[in-house]
């Protein structure tokens, strides 16, 4: 039986024909993962619950159906690590609230959980996130900071901060991640993986409630697009327990990177709602628009034009996530959420109403107008994921050197309008941070994004690998 190589240079595809050649067995490839968890993990924060017994008898059950010669999926014995703001069987699903650390263990994993398990995953355990998904970076009372492994002084984005860390590192080569304002894309960017946010209901997230209205969506995180894309042929289809969920799309994510086709026009929008952007951060991603020049695409670049996004945003999003938190407010437990949480959710709540929320869909629904009617005569928008530089953990990121929330800036608008983004990865900062360029795409049109996606990745040609 091989060894079992680095996660980090190798693909999730070779080493699912590995495991079916039997070259190389699950239970390898979990030891090789609990390995490098109990190695990393205590620097580094990603998991914050892990069930070592447990992975290891799915591992050998895999490996005892493989080896009766039956298919057990397309991604046979790969170990993952499932976001704790989702449920998976036999993990308490306390989404980094102290007032649910106690939450009682689940019984059944969360649809894309159970697809992914179907598929042949051996389920690691739980990744940490900021308290509810909420902010861009990895942090929460209960369980503390994550740190990226591109530098522990530096925050490996969120909310899927935990999940971008593990995979990052090479603690296991796949997780889960969900993503209701950036919180796959900004992860993956600042870590250095190539990323998709799928169309809202892409990816079923039922049945335990998102708690972002329509705005967040669910999927996978690995280092390259090509093995995201296999992950999203597993957990993408419909379901009842998520009313948004989409149709099966004709085709296969996995088949559409084969040989992407290149886009013919472009839009280049350094700041998609009027954030001012980093010097240093803008210099790399011009640098990557040059490239695309280059290959005989052209690139009409596109001033601000989504400056109403952030209003129905912190309406949507925080919206949905006061009735969590109203039965709290007042009590002693209330002052165990996190600070900036704290006063986001009250001064949501003192503006929460029928009226508000009603504003809020309709300005999503004219400014999906607006981005339609922008991107007519366009193959797609493309922008810095990020328009500052990744933060200190539990600190804003910075613009120019001066730090701000609004750092982020350019991801949250492709969930109030409902559309699938990636990213990859387009170059380095000084200090050699990484920079993700995004890739957005029509209304529903996953397929072509995730393809261009991978058209891209392959243009830049970079391969980041964390130190």
């Amino acid at each position: 039986m091989a060894d079992v190589p680095d996660f980090r240079h190798t693909t999730i595809e070779n080493l699912v024909s590995e495991v079916k050649a039997g070259r190389l067995s699950a239970t390898a490839m979990t030891e090789a993962a609990l390995e490098r968890i109990e190695q990393l993990n205590p620097t580094l924060n990603a998991f914050v619950a892990i069930d070592a017994d447990a992975a290891r008898a799915q591992a050998t059950a895999i490996d005892q159906r493989i080896a009766g010669g039956e298919d057990v999926g397309s991604l046979a014995g790969i170990p993952i690590g499932v976001k704790d703001l989702a449920t998976a069987a036999g993990f308490r699903t306390t989404r980094g609230a102290m007032h649910l650390k106690d939450v009682s263990v689940a019984v059944e994993d969360d649809t894309e959980v159970a697809r992914l398990r179907a598929a042949g995953c051996v389920v690691i355990g739980k990744t940490n996130t900021p308290e509810n998904g909420w902010l861009g970076d990895t942090y929460n009372p209960l369980f503390g900071p994550t740190l990226s492994p591109w530098g522990t002084g530096r925050s490996p984005g969120g909310s899927s901060g935990g999940t971008s860390a593990a995979v990052a590192s090479g603690m296991v080569p796949l997780g889960t991640g969900s993503d209701g304002g950036g919180s796959i894309r900004i992860p993956s960017a600042v870590t250095g993986l190539s990323g998709f946010k799928p169309s809202q209901g892409r990816v079923p997230s039922g049945p335990s409630p998102m708690g972002a209205a329509d705005l967040s969506t669910v999927g996978p995180l690995a280092r390259r697009i090509r093995d995201v894309a296999l992950a999203l042929d597993v957990v993408a289809g419909p379901t009842p327990g998520d009313l948004r969920s989409l149709d099966r799309l004709d085709g296969s994510f996995r088949a559409a990177c084969d040989e992407p086709a290149a886009p013919r026009r472009v839009l280049w929008c350094p700041s998609v709602e009027g954030s001012a952007v980093d010097d240093e951060v803008s210099a790399v991603c011009e640098a990557a628009v040059d490239q695309i020049r280059a290959a005989g695409v052209e690139v009409v670049e596109q001033e601000p034009f989504m400056v109403e996004s952030i209003d129905a945003f912190l309406m949507l999003f925080f919206g949905g996530m006061v009735p969590r938190y109203r039965d709290l407010m007042g009590t002693p437990a209330f002052d165990e959420v996190t600070p900036g949480l704290q006063a986001l959710v009250v001064g949501t709540a003192d503006r929460l109403s029928v009226e508000a929320l009603e504003a809020a869909r309709v300005t999503a629904q004219m400014l999906s107008v607006r981005l339609a009617e922008t991107m007519r005569a366009f193959d797609a928008l493309i922008s810095p994921i990020a328009v500052g530089q990744t933060p200190v953990s539990e600190r804003d990121g910075t613009i120019n050197g001066e730090s701000t929330p609004a750092w982020v800036g350019n991801t949250y608008p492709f969930n109030v309008t409902r559309r699938p983004a990636g990213t990859t990865c387009a170059g380095f900062t000084a200090d050699g941070m990484p920079v993700g360029l995004q890739i957005v795409g029509h209304q529903l049109a996953d397929l072509r994004t995730v393809e261009l996606t991978a058209w891209a990745e392959d243009l830049l040609g970079l391969d980041p690998i964390a130190p």
